[in-house]
């Protein structure tokens, strides 16, 4: 009995087909058939989602034809390039037919009931939100409270649909340098999502926030639906920032880092600056018989405050400690001017911790300012970078001889880093010599504009490097 029943529905669909083509409405071939066989017209019934084919419309090709189920009734279309939502509000229940209840929403469909949802990146990707409903879009972004890992970011909306807004996305790209590499590989954006908090909001993140650093950032608002997919809106307008330096929160990290590897101290009595002849040939013909001071370049970390901003003069104070004496080796020149130590390091002057560091080497360096008192220097240094002890501290010391071992200064440095003091002030010639040395000018060892080595455990804090 099963199986002369569905030989009866295989025959009567092989009709429908071949009718299709003839210009038959396939309902009314069904009920045809079935008023024939002395059945209801709904022991089979089905919709198609296109009017019935005329002489001079081409055949819409689907990628897939229907499915029918056991029942009789139409699975849903599947399109490979988009997804279709079929809409027909109120049609099928609301409509009378002495055939079939289908009949009338064969007739009454048009293109305009059915719906195309498609993934727009700038859109919303839900097809049921309506143009009315659409999420509002983020408008007039203000960047505030910037630090070199973290910032805050707020705008305004429009109050539609306000409330239906779960999260946000934030797109964060660092700005495009023209002088950048072209064979290094380009930083991957930054694609960011937040629960819908009250704004301002903060962003914080070391792991793709760098100090001083120019960012672009755009914002879209979005709504989370039952399916976990979102429903977005048209991304705001592009933004510009900058990241700032090194807080003294930070450089107070790199400083515990520094003093935890300085090493014992040794007596030293000298500071001294190497360069070339001609640098020195120069200062006593043009700037008066001094050395002037210039602007710190960019070695070092990267966010160090005082890097590109201070300006001041390089000196070294290591020793060998074997001998006790300045090495006779240096990469920056053939020529070198020694001053007495307490001709720039005394009471009357201030010592401030300024970066630690290395250059993908075994040994590293840290660098030291010493500012006189009052000096523009020294207020610079005041608000930006931790202040040392002259007496107490675990890389430079400048402390008071006992009365009975002569009642002068005596200094000491730090043996297992490398020491740059920057001294920022002019510093006249006159106050020490200038001689050749008889060592070698390795210029393997300079550091001018140096990159710190961003893997190493040693010198790095968990903040952009």
């Amino acid at each position: 009995m099963r199986r002369e029943k569905n030989e009866e529905i295989r025959a009567t669909f092989q009709s429908v087909f071949a009718s299709s083509q003839r210009g038959v409405p396939p309902i009314e071939h069904v009920t045809r058939q079935s008023e024939r066989k002395g059945e209801t017209a709904k022991s089979i019934s089905f919709c198609s989602i296109s009017p019935p084919l005329s002489p001079v419309e081409p055949r819409a090709e689907l990628s897939r034809p229907f499915a029918f189920t056991a029942q009789g009734s139409a699975a849903s279309p599947s399109v490979t390039s988009t997804r279709a939502e079929m809409e027909a509000p109120g049609l099928a229940r609301n409509i009378s037919s002495p055939l079939s209840p289908c009949e009338g929403m064969i007739k009454d469909l048009s293109l305009d009931t059915i719906k195309l949802c498609e993934r727009d990146g700038n859109k919303s990707q839900d097809g049921a939100i309506s143009d009315t409903e659409e999420l509002p879009v983020p408008q007039s972004i203000k960047i505030s409270h910037i630090t070199c890992d973290s910032f805050k970011i707020c705008w305004d909306m429009e109050q539609c649909s306000k409330d239906r807004i779960t999260h946000y996305f934030i797109d964060l790209n660092k700005k495009e340098n023209k002088n950048s590499n072209k064979f290094k590989h380009k930083d991957v954006p930054t694609k960011l999502v937040a629960k819908a908090v009250p704004l301002p909001m903060t962003v914080r993140g070391h792991w793709f926030l760098s100090p001083r650093t120019e960012y672009t950032v755009a914002v879209q608002t979005a709504s989370k639906q039952t399916d976990g997919d979102y429903a977005v809106s048209e991304w705001s307008e592009i933004v510009e920032f900058c990241t700032a330096d090194y807080s003294t929160v930070h450089l107070n990290q790199l400083l515990a880092k520094a003093e935890a590897i300085a090493g014992r101290m040794l007596r030293f009595s000298v500071f001294y600056r190497n360069q070339n002849k001609e640098y020195f040939d120069h200062a006593r013909e043009e700037q008066g018989n001094r050395m002037l001071p210039s602007v710190k370049d960019n070695s070092g970390s990267h966010g160090s405050p005082i890097s590109g901003k201070l300006e001041g003069l390089f000196f070294s104070c290591n020793t060998e400690f074997n001998t006790g004496k300045t090495p006779q080796d240096s990469p920056y020149g053939r020529y070198r001017f020694e001053v007495r130590a307490d001709a720039l390091f005394n009471p009357d002057t201030n010592l401030y911790f300024g970066d630690f560091y290395c250059m993908y080497t075994a040994y590293h360096y840290i660098i030291l300012v010493l500012a006189p008192k009052g000096s523009p220097g020294d207020d610079f240094c005041k608000q930006r970078l931790p202040a040392l002890d002259i007496a107490d501290n675990r890389f430079l010391t400048c402390q008071q001889e006992e009365a009975g071992d002569g009642g002068g200064l005596v200094f000491h440095h730090a043996q297992d880093v490398i020491l740059e003091v920057i001294f920022t002030e002019p510093v006249d010639l006159a106050l020490g010599t200038v001689a050749e040395i008889s060592g070698h000018q390795l210029m393997s060892l300079s550091t001018v504009n140096a990159k710190k080595d961003p893997s190493c455990k040693t010198c790095n804090i968990s903040v952009g490097r």
